[in-house]
């Protein structure tokens, strides 16, 4: 950021704040965000209902998106829709919808303390004897969330389709992989094995869309902080939860289901805790299937981004090469699926 922009937002913020000044530190753009920016921020503040020092994040729209992302004032209708339900989020605090300030459209947060870092997570040998209790914390923050449930006029920007939500989730995918410049038939083949063995829709709740490690800030057995709210929707409870056992998000550890974090029953424990029912449990094999065609074609997407020199970057370039480990995945995992290889903790 510029002088004059870390000038005109210290001057937005003191308003949006309701202080009487604002003197912020020189922002630092943070690791991660391959589809968004974020900066960490500093900011002392005084007068009003936040005085004192604030440790924030700017989250902004970084050079090039993908369709599917939700714009910046969605995602902070989220998250205060999360923040409200109880769900461990960092509060959100102001929105700059317009892009006035800083030429682009942006929100500030808190900042969480904790890691993200999913190889931190998945592998440090300190975290084992949290494991257990950390992963069924992991499943009640996903409780929380499938507690928001539609109608919502405070979310009524996110689609609502009387379709079951497999139904709708395979026509996006068919429709993205037509927007690609090629074929890519292991994965067209797969779409038709989720359409012919799709299980009965449960109840449609708000889903996440990307929560799993990496997007989940931990600190020993707590969650401090779910994270990345940018592929939300109403959707099958289910889906969330195939997309943090699947193996890609696993990080290596392929013997700890959940995220490479810990087991499927602490997982179960905490969410059924949490929320007071349970979930088909026996279908967790199926949501992991569409939730590797489903990376299998955002990274591919991330790839041509790069392609396309719309934004050359050797992270997305390299992002876009692993949908090819999705597709010997996705293989895989139907083959386990139909030959009864697939163990589960029911």
């Amino acid at each position: 950021m510029t002088p004059e922009q870390i000038e005109a937002l210290a001057g937005w913020m003191t308003e949006r704040l309701g202080a009487g000044s604002v003197r912020l530190a020189t922002p630092s753009k943070m690791s991660g965000g391959a589809i968004q920016e974020n900066w960490k921020l500093d900011a002392e503040v005084t007068g009003g209902a936040h005085a004192g020092s604030l440790a924030l994040v700017l989250r902004t729209d970084a050079p090039s998106g993908v369709s599917v992302s939700h714009p910046r004032a969605h995602e902070f209708a989220l998250l205060k829709a999360a923040f409200a339900a109880g769900a461990t989020v960092p509060q959100p605090l102001a929105l700059d919808e317009t892009g006035t300030v800083l030429g682009k459209p942006f929100y500030l947060m808190r900042r969480a303390a904790g890691t993200a870092n999913p190889r931190a997570l998945s592998r440090d040998k300190e975290l084992d004897p949290h494991r257990p209790d950390l992963t069924a914390a992991i499943g009640r923050e996903l409780a929380r969330i499938h507690s928001i449930t539609p109608p919502r006029d405070d979310l009524d920007f996110l689609p609502q389709d009387p379709r079951p939500p497999v139904e709708r989730r395979l026509d996006e995918f068919r429709a993205q992989l037509d927007a690609l410049p090629q074929a890519y038939p292991a994965l067209e083949w797969a779409i038709r094995w989720l359409e012919m063995n799709a299980p009965a829709s449960a109840a449609t709740v708000l889903g996440h869309g990307d929560f799993r490690c990496g997007n989940i800030m931990a600190d020993g057995a707590q969650v401090t902080a779910v994270l990345d709210w940018e592929f939300a929707g109403w959707s099958d409870p289910m889906e969330d939860v195939g997309w943090i056992c699947a193996r890609c998000w696993r990080f290596g550890v392929d013997d700890r289901i959940v995220g490479g974090i810990g087991d499927l029953a602490d997982f179960r424990r905490g969410y059924e805790a949490e929320a007071g029912h349970s979930l088909d449990w026996d279908q967790v094999g199926f949501w992991e299937v569409l939730a590797t065609v489903r990376w299998a074609i955002i990274a591919l997407h991330q790839g041509e981004r790069h392609l396309s020199g719309e934004e050359m970057s050797m992270e997305l370039a390299l992002t876009g090469r692993k949908a090819v480990e999705m597709e010997f995945d996705v293989l895989t995992q139907i083959r386990a699926i139909e030959t009864g290889r697939l163990e589960r903790v029911s």
